[in-house]
């Protein structure tokens, strides 16, 4: 699997219930192909009350959305872009926004 998208990247989604809504993403599951985004697919969970939520209840938080859903916001266009990759005379890889070329990291 590719490493298109990292973590702290800004990204949108693409396609389901939730297209059209931007975020950062918090986490990435490679291996199952999931990413966390931040205020991107609310869900409530009816929790127990435990050491972390002492009074229980219903909490709201994100959920993982598939990662072939979202696609990376370039920060220089601010659009959603494929990525490309570069690799300098020093011999280091870079990501490239493949619509206005400039180097994302």
């Amino acid at each position: 699997m590719s490493l298109e998208i990292k973590r702290e990247d800004n990204v949108v989604v693409i396609t389901g219930k939730e297209k059209g809504k931007k975020g950062r993403v918090l986490l990435i599951n490679r291996s199952k192909k999931k990413i966390l985004i931040e205020n991107v697919n609310i869900i409530k969970k009816h929790m127990k009350p435990n050491k972390k939520y002492t009074q229980g209840g219903i909490i709201e938080k994100e959920a993982a959305v598939n990662l072939s859903n979202v696609m990376l916001v370039c920060p220089k266009c601010a659009k959603a872009t494929k990525i490309g990759a570069v690799v300098q005379e020093s011999g280091k890889k870079h990501r490239v926004c493949k619509k206005c070329r400039e180097v994302i990291d």
